[in-house]
């Protein structure tokens, strides 16, 4: 999947996917949040099932990588297809992350179980693209949905 991600973007992370208004400020409540604008695309079969898996996840470890990043993920069989959304935050929101930010670009992956491969492809590539301060720059100051998926274009390509 690698060589897709690029070509891919629109179908992994539509622009309903993509919220640029101010989230919930506590992280379960933001992740609910994420959950929905993919829920609502019919992606998930099972809500209750994929909350579970994102919010065990976060359990086993943070998912607040620094930076001001926060990506929660998740395998799960609730799930019909790999999917990402995004949300930025002014405030931030407590991901737990090593360096003690808060996140405030919010990125939610969810693949299905069978899916391992695409889900370490989507989440290496993603984190490796937000390393680099042009790309968090530009998500920070996107004014629509498409500048958002133009920025992930060309950063993971």
């Amino acid at each position: 999947m690698t060589d897709q991600i690029p070509d891919d973007i629109d179908e992994l992370i539509p622009a309903s996917h993509i919220s640029l208004s101010e989230p919930p400020a506590e992280k379960e409540a933001t992740i609910e949040f994420l959950l929905d604008l993919v829920v609502e695309s019919g992606r998930v079969d099972d809500r209750q099932a994929a909350l579970d898996a994102l919010l065990a996840r976060e359990e086993e470890t943070s998912t607040g990588v620094g930076m001001g990043i926060g990506i929660p993920h998740a395998k799960t069989e609730a799930v019909n297809r790999p999917s990402l959304a995004f949300a930025r935050s002014d405030e931030g929101i407590d991901f737990g992350s090593m360096d003690g930010e808060p996140a405030t670009l919010i990125f939610m992956i969810l693949v299905p179980k069978e899916g391992g491969e695409d889900h370490l492809t989507i989440l290496s590539s993603l984190s490796r693209a937000l390393m680099h301060d042009d790309v968090r720059e530009r998500l920070h100051e996107a004014e629509d949905e498409s500048e958002v998926q133009d920025t992930l274009r060309e950063a993971i390509a």
